[in-house]
């Protein structure tokens, strides 16, 4: 009676995990499953499993309109402008509270999670105020300065633990054969933490690049990235057209998660949230 007992709660289990993992798979890859067949359907009436015509002329309305193709242009020249910004402000702070122990550390490095603990529309209200004072409103500067703050997080913490990771031996073994500290870095340290930094900045790109409400405060109407381009395309274009470009702004994370897939799992992603 017991091993039929364990057999059924055995298979039970084996059904539940069965339900659970195909519950994640239909949530997480149903939507990019649906956006695929959207972009190239033509007639496609309820209850039709599958479009009764297939077309590109959504394809070829996104990339011939110019409103669109500029939004495009503008979300891959804002990217990597604050992940090198990001990475520029960041990378110094993150080997700071790292390697030295100073008034206010502990209570510095939990604010950069203020900022991402609570609705940002708020705080980029606040910021649209000063950016008008300072005329900082609908230019290049003042978007790369709220798209900024989606990047903090990654680009100092998870740096920080990798810089924390590495045994202060090493650094002090390449000191005692005549390395000076800008070469110590860069040959011994820097080599060493690169795989986290490269996470950090992989994952700040997609954080500037998905930014939308920021960018909308602060750049319309002169500056509208993919994400925001959204809010006019779900209102004033036709459905195939809204899932082509969702594709299109869907493809630069999916392709650069798979890149770092290894490190991610790996857990440089995890120990980035470990910092001490």
């Amino acid at each position: 009676m017991s091993v039929s007992f364990a057999l059924a709660r055995s298979a039970g289990r084996r059904v539940l995990w069965f339900l659970f993992v195909g519950s994640l798979i239909v949530f997480m890859i149903g939507p990019i499953v649906w956006l695929g067949l959207r972009a190239f359907s033509g007639l496609w009436l309820y209850p039709q499993l599958l479009p009764k015509q297939w077309t590109v002329n959504g394809w070829r309305q996104v990339f011939n309109d110019p409103n669109l193709s500029h939004s495009m242009k503008l979300s891959f020249e804002f990217a990597p402008v604050v992940t090198v910004a990001s990475a520029a402000i960041c990378l110094p702070a993150a080997y700071a509270f790292s390697r030295y122990k100073f008034p206010g550390r502990r209570f510095l490095l939990i604010s950069l999670f203020a900022v991402n603990a609570f609705p940002k529309i708020g705080l980029y209200i606040s910021m649209a105020g000063v950016f008008y004072s300072l005329n900082l409103m609908a230019t290049f500067l003042g978007v790369v300065i709220v798209q900024l703050i989606g990047t903090i997080v990654f680009m100092t913490w998870i740096p920080a633990a990798a810089f924390s990771a590495i045994p202060r031996s090493l650094e002090e073994a390449a000191r005692d054969v005549g390395a000076g500290p800008l070469r110590v870095f860069f040959r011994v340290t820097f080599p060493l933490a690169a795989p986290a930094i490269f996470v950090a900045m992989i994952l700040s790109f997609l954080a500037s690049f998905d930014e939308a409400q920021g960018t909308f405060l602060v750049g319309v109407p002169k500056y509208i990235t993919m994400p925001t381009e959204m809010y006019t395309l779900v209102l004033n274009y036709p459905e195939q057209v809204a899932a082509v470009f969702a594709l299109l702004l869907a493809v630069p994370s999916v392709l650069l998660m798979a890149l770092v897939r290894k490190h991610v799992m790996g857990g440089k992603l995890a120990e980035g949230f470990q910092l001490r």
